[in-house]
């Protein structure tokens, strides 16, 4: 069995290793403190299991550079490893085993990742598992149903602040190193275990519950802290606690609460109990706007819904992801509106976040909420739009259905009747039904266990009206109506609908526009009538309720997704009604919709001329703009990423840049939106290696070199976008960030004609680069240089000859294929 065969775990093997084994405690020895040492690849990892066994041998996972020694039972055991599982015979009812290895600092954010900051030479650590890369830090038994108390016991440089799941409580040494030990944590699950270590930047607090005082911490490089606003990540912390103790009328369960922004993440943020790590994009290096302030609270709440909803409470298999993800998912949205300032937060989750679960759930390999994960390469895959936002979606629908009372009355049983412990579905359900007195059969079937979205639309014939349904289940909806009053787009009545036919009469009075799913009650997409396209295009802006607009917004941008809709007029729609817009979630998703109509959607031979426009468009709005808005650096990075697909503005970007020309009044013309200019000017030729060092003097931090890679494979040179494609491909030394941006600079711009010679080697790489790295980076490969090809005959020509490929790889290369189909289809019809 090869390693990276032995390293795919499957249900069945991990579920029988569950039913013989039975985890009692674990220990983990880390010695860190070569960390600092740049030639220092690996680090010694001791791991302590002790079990019960009703089988006299198993497994446990280990991925890293060696594994030295094991003993079972105070013996000496033979070294069985293969790269992946250290097997283990010999055992007995009352096992302890002591596995001493080596592991790999990592550079992909999988398993312990190490940074070192260029702005002043500092070394960070931090550690992400999910789903199954805590075997790269310790020996482990890497399935989430075999729970266990954990101890960890850090070796770290001296002055380094280190960080676990539970708090310090003894710390020993001196000189150079200091070794810190952990208080045992309750059953957790090894995915959501944690360590980080390093100078971070450290802002204290605390929360008080009815259970007594809990510790607050955030944290941050120390290069950062000018930029750290941690006052406000408290507030929102303190309110988040406030809310969820309350709503679960259970206490929190983890001690203390540290919260880490790190760097080089993969995630938005990961729920490990009192230790949770976050991207530090939410680190804002300079003017931000509401929209990612509300995005970073949200993000805050959504992992502390987690505390309980996967943590406490955690699914016994992959398979039931939803469980947790969905919940805290809609958790965000709900406790930011119900607890924070945040109180327009269901309408950015209806406008994006089920933007991103409309687009899975129309992908060929689209699943259930209720997923079937045979392995972890499909777990890995499975954090996607389905079991985040579809999932969130349906559960406010249950919310409506069941009532909130009934709602968090379930959670609340559900919490206490299976604290620290694996469910299932059928556990959910159970506390469902007897919280609401609903049967939850019917509902779980008809939304957990289906795949696809209904369209529904109503259709107006004289002073008729039916509600029809495509794909239809039972939906709990309302219509809303506006009116013209002067120029202005005002609601009317509104009707509660309850069907699960595919067409269904209903009573409406005259309307300008009627607008199914008012509210964003359920989950569907939604059509509108040409009477009420024709209203929308007239005065979008004009509605005053956010909701409503996005899911204005909503329904043009699926009809001109689904070639319905022609790409010129939503792009005129965005250009008359954008400016308008006061709701900067809702300017941020139309701006970045009609950026991917004009390189998606218009036919190829208006592209030039929409690329041309839509610069005209953002430059003029850019000055537009109130000064200092939101929406002024909206535009104004929106101008800067059109710039690099149209170099009629160059002139003004260099200007802007120089300081020749004065930027808009009271824009800040930080450090992120210079390097947005100077990438286009790079990508239009405009700019080169001198612009480009010179700007990185200027910004000589992490965030400043990982811009400046971009910019120089941006050039739109063919040399050049060899050499970026040759570095993604076979360079190992790239960290997961690095390569990210390398991969964006071989794409800006659209430059089709430097890169579509490559397509070949492509497909010739796709399969060995599967087999030879890390999921993580593998998969942005994939992802991230599928050619964007005038057909798909060399796409389903690998399909053909790759059947036998890896499930995972497989359906990664269908979803490029139908993102490539529908764009083509699209222009075909325009």
């Amino acid at each position: 069995m090869s390693t990276h065969t032995s390293a795919n775990l499957t249900r069945e093997e991990t579920a029988a290793r569950s039913a013989a084994i039975r985890l009692r405690a674990v220990r983990v020895e880390l010695d860190l403190s070569n960390a600092p040492d740049a030639d220092a690849s690996g680090f010694a990892t001791t791991t302590t299991l002790r079990f019960d066994a009703s089988e006299e041998s198993t497994w446990v996972d280990f991925l890293g550079d060696s594994v030295d020694r094991v003993v079972v039972n105070g013996a000496d055991h033979p070294v069985l490893w293969d790269g992946a599982r250290v097997r283990l015979t010999g055992l007995g009812p009352d096992n302890e085993v002591r596995i001493e290895a080596v592991g790999r600092y990592s550079r992909s954010g999988e398993g312990l990742h190490r940074f070192v900051d260029p702005a002043d030479g500092q070394t960070y650590l931090y550690t992400q598992y999910e789903p199954a890369d805590a075997r790269r830090v310790m020996a482990a038994f890497e399935q989430p149903d075999m729970k266990a108390p954990y101890t960890f016991v850090v070796t770290a440089p001296s002055g380094w602040h280190v960080l676990s799941n539970g708090r310090p409580v003894v710390t020993s040494g001196g000189g150079s190193t200091q070794t810190v030990e952990f208080s045992e944590t309750r059953p957790i699950s090894s995915y959501i275990t944690a360590v980080a270590a390093g100078p971070y930047h450290r802002v204290t607090g605390e929360w008080t519950g009815s259970a007594g005082r809990v510790p607050l911490g955030a944290y941050c490089r120390a290069s950062l802290a000018g930029d750290f606003d941690a006052d406000e990540i408290l507030e929102i912390t303190r309110q988040g606690l406030d809310f969820f103790t309350a709503a679960f009328d259970i206490d929190y369960p983890w001690g203390s609460y540290d919260q880490v922004f790190v760097p080089e993440y993969n995630l938005g943020a990961m729920e490990n109990p009192g230790l949770v790590t976050f991207t530090e994009a939410y680190v804002f290096r300079g003017a931000a706007t509401q929209a990612q302030h509300e995005a970073r609270a949200n993000t805050i709440l959504h992992e502390m819904a987690h505390m309980w909803f996967g943590d406490l409470v955690t699914m016994r298999w992959w398979d039931d992801l939803w469980l947790k993800e969905s919940f805290a998912d809609y958790m965000g949205s709900h406790a930011s509106v119900a607890a924070t300032r945040f109180t327009e937060a269901w309408t950015s989750f209806a406008n994006r976040r089920k933007a991103w679960a409309y687009e899975a759930d129309q992908l060929p390999t689209t699943h259930p909420i209720v997923a079937d994960i045979p392995d972890l390469e499909a777990a890995k895959l499975n954090f996607d739009g389905i079991t985040y936002a579809k999932g969130a979606s349906v559960l406010k629908q249950l919310v409506a259905y069941v009532g909130e009372e009934g709602f968090f009355a379930a959670a609340h049983a559900y919490f206490a009747d299976h604290a620290y412990g694996n469910t299932t579905l059928a556990d959910l359900l159970a506390a469902l039904e007897r919280a609401s007195g609903r049967d939850m059969g019917a509902w779980a079937d008809a939304w957990l266990k289906t795949t696809g979205v209904s369209t529904i639309r109503v259709e107006r014939e004289g002073e008729d009206a039916w509600l029809a349904v495509e794909d239809p289940r039972p939906h709990r909806l309302r219509v809303g109506t506006f009116a013209w009053d002067a120029d202005r787009l005002v609601p009317g009545e509104a009707i509660d609908v309850d069907t699960d036919a595919a067409r269904a009469p209903i009573e409406l009075g005259p309307a300008a526009l009627v607008l199914p799913n008012a509210g964003d009650l359920t989950y569907a997409k939604v059509r509108l009538d040409g009477p009420s396209i024709q209203a929308a295009e007239r005065g979008l802006s004009t509605i005053e309720d956010s909701l409503a607009r996005g899911l204005v917004w909503s329904a043009l941008w699926n009809a001109t997704r689904d070639g319905e809709y022609a790409a010129a007029a939503y792009l005129d729609v965005v250009r008359r009604h954008a400016p308008r817009e006061d709701n900067p979630a809702l300017l941020a998703g139309a701006l970045q919709n009609a950026a991917a109509a004009v390189e998606d959607f218009v036919a190829d031979d208006r592209r030039d001329d929409a690329r041309g426009a839509w610069l005209e468009t953002t430059w003029d709005a850019l000055w537009g703009a109130a000064p200092g808005s939101d929406a002024q650096l909206a535009w104004a990075r929106a101008f800067g990423r059109a710039a690099a697909y149209d170099d009629a503005r160059a002139s003004e970007v260099r200007a802007l840049l120089s300081g020749d020309t004065p930027a808009p009044s009271d824009l800040a013309l930080d450090a992120d939106l210079r390097w947005i200019l100077l990438q286009a000017l790079a990508a239009t030729g405009h700019a080169g290696e001198e612009e480009i060092a010179r700007e990185l003097e200027r910004d000589d931090t992490m965030s400043g070199h990982t811009a400046a890679r971009r910019a120089r494979a941006s050039r739109p040179e063919e040399p050049v976008r060899r050499a970026g494609w040759d570095a993604a491909w076979e360079d190992q030394t790239l960290t997961n960030d690095a390569l990210a941006a390398t991969i964006a600079g071989v794409r800006s711009g659209g430059r089709r004609d430097l890169v579509a010679h490559l397509d070949a080697d492509y497909f010739a790489r796709i399969r060995p680069v599967w087999e030879s790295r890390s999921i993580e980076i593998a998969r942005r490969l994939v992802r991230g240089l599928f050619p964007h090809a005038e057909t798909l005959e060399a796409v389903d020509g690998w399909l053909e000859d790759n059947a036998d490929a890896p499930g995972a790889l497989v359906r990664l290369v269908r979803e490029e294929r139908d993102h490539l189909a529908r764009s083509l289809f699209v222009r075909s019809v325009q």
